[in-house]
């Protein structure tokens, strides 16, 4: 008898429960409007008007920001195109800290553009092609579009300059305030050779209360605990700094002992005090002042360290014992003892002070140069100041990426338009069906202009002809006015508002790779997710009596 052969096909030879998409309409145009959904959701947030989301992430953490990073991270994509493009804006948010709205909304610019041209007949490759040209004719005019560049990265006003405008993409209206900040906190650490800056070298320290302009900066740390001990305040001091528990030590294994009377009870005891007295005595002898553990302390260690005149702070977070470490150059210890003279700290100043209701410890260096500097942000709820520091940390990028490479473009859609025009041109003269591709990489660029014109309510179409207009005749630093209430344009570069060349490179090469490679798909093949049924969550606790 002969053996029954089944149909062929992927049902047949894939396991039950896999789902099976080909061709254009099942694969390529179900990923075009999924990509072209998440990046509408991050456009109406780009520019210094843009929109805040509010967004609750499964924890219920409410966030209310415009950051197109955070807003990308809490929504937790599932689609697989779109999940690509959110790996090409993270991927841009690691190397620049600046740019992942652009990186999103360009790359969903481009794939409706190659979605007209599909529907017209092209092959996906033909328009994998024609991008590819296109954006490699993309870089070679953006070296061309330089106005400027980062002269000294140790001047304050170069530097408040270059930040002003990624933080007012943020905090539109407090630029001025935030940008100095920033510059200020960036030349305390900012090391002679200017392209080994450090952006863990600034940290941020979040206070509730008091307004944003009580906002300054600590040449040090500064922690939100207070000391642990009676001892408040020390000048010119040495450090050892312990990762070990300050406690009485325990044996590794249990041991009972017989005790007869309350003499030999008071003389078991004796000996633990005098054997921690004694380690704390070393210590106090070698000349410290500030003992910082990373661990706990117990009551006793507490009260001979009272009784010799040191100050005790608990830093939980093992980064900050690390940081710590380097700005007053001490080692972080694993044993209870003295310190050899090599392992302690020296900071001029430590002292605990009360920012708004909060009582904090600040080491502070005020002779010598210090490795880290912090910012007191200050603000009326913890959401305004999660955003606030949000502005900050692109703000601190931005200066990262300028000391390696300072050349700087036109802000304010202008250096988009000017691509746009020439690719334009480009298109026109290339043969073949690369030039359709070209033509629409040209077209997808306007998205950006036409963003900030929308967010700002102006007339997006007026203010784009106006755009290409001013940049036929050679001025070609013309952008988008957002304060014009007349559908004008300005001089980006006479108006400061820059971006710079590597952050606008390394974004448009993100886009167009992610754009590409979703382009590249002809079939979807899912299998069953692991698991049994999703159950509901169940609210509220036991249940509750009839009475």
């Amino acid at each position: 008898m002969a053996l029954k052969i089944p149909k062929m096909g992927l049902n047949t030879m894939l396991k039950d429960g896999y789902k099976h998409m080909q061709g254009l309409d099942e694969a390529v145009y179900r990923n075009i409007a999924a990509t072209r959904e998440l990046s509408q959701i991050t456009r109406t947030s780009l520019g210094p008007n843009g929109r805040n989301k509010m967004v609750i992430n499964h924890l219920e953490k409410l966030f209310v920001t415009n950051d197109a990073a955070t807003i990308i991270k809490e929504l937790e994509v599932i689609h697989p195109a779109a999940k690509l493009l959110v790996m090409a804006s993270q991927q841009q948010e690691a190397e620049m800290g600046d740019a992942t709205n652009f990186v999103v909304v360009f790359a969903g610019e481009l794939l409706s553009q190659a979605e007209y041209l599909l529907k017209m007949g092209l092959h996906p490759s033909e328009v994998i092609d024609g991008y590819e040209v296109a954006v490699r004719k993309a870089f070679e005019i953006l070296q061309t579009l330089q106005t400027h560049s980062l002269e000294n990265p140790h001047s304050k006003s170069d530097l408040v300059a270059l930040v002003k405008p990624a933080i007012a993409s943020k905090q539109f209206g407090y630029e001025d305030l935030l940008a100095d900040v920033v510059a200020q906190a960036a030349l305390e650490i900012m090391p002679k050779t200017a392209n080994q800056f450090n952006v863990d070298s600034i940290r941020v320290v979040k206070i509730l209360g008091g307004s944003i302009h009580d906002t300054k900066v600590v040449k040090g740390m500064v922690f939100g605990r207070e000391a642990e001990g009676v001892v408040t305040a020390a000048t010119k001091a040495k450090i050892a700094i312990f990762t070990c528990p300050i406690d009485v030590s325990l044996t590794e294994t249990k041991g009972t002992v017989l005790i007869h009377n309350a003499k030999e009870m008071l003389n078991f005891s004796k000996g633990e005090e005098s054997k921690l007295e004694e380690a704390i005595k070393q210590i106090a002898d070698a000349g410290v002042k500030v003992v910082v553990t990373g661990s706990g302390i117990g009551e006793l260690a507490l009260h001979f360290m009272n009784r010799y005149n040191m100050m005790v702070i608990k830093v939980l977070s093992k980064f900050d014992i690390r940081r710590l470490c380097k700005v007053v150059g001490a080692t972080a210890l694993t044993r209870l003892g003295a310190p050899m003279p090599e392992e302690m700290g020296y900071c001029d100043i430590v002292e605990a002070v009360e920012i708004g209701s909060d009582r904090c410890t600040v080491f502070r260096q005020e002779d010598e140069s210090t490795k880290t500097a912090t910012i007191v942000l200050r603000g009326g709820t913890t959401n305004a100041i999660d955003d606030l520091e949000r502005a900050i940390d692109d703000g601190v990028n931005v200066i990262k990426a300028a000391v390696k490479d300072g050349r700087l473009v036109p802000g304010a859609g202008a250096t988009e338009i000017e691509l746009a025009r020439k690719l334009t041109e480009i298109g026109e003269r290339t043969s073949g069906l690369n030039q359709y591709a070209i033509k629409k990489f040209a077209q997808a660029f306007e998205v950006i202009p036409r963003t900030l014109a929308e967010n700002a309510g102006l007339d997006s179409t007026e203010v784009l002809s106006r755009l290409y207009a001013t940049h036929q005749t050679s001025n070609t630093s013309t952008g988008v006015d957002i304060e014009s209430e007349t559908n004008d344009v300005l001089d980006a570069s006479k108006a400061g508002i820059y971006d710079l060349l590597a952050v606008k490179h390394m974004a448009i090469k993100l886009a167009t790779h992610a754009a590409c490679t979703i382009l590249s798909v002809d079939q979807i093949i899912m299998s069953k997710p692991a698991g049994g049924p999703k159950v509901p969550q169940q609210r509220g606790g036991m249940d509750e009596d009839d009475d």
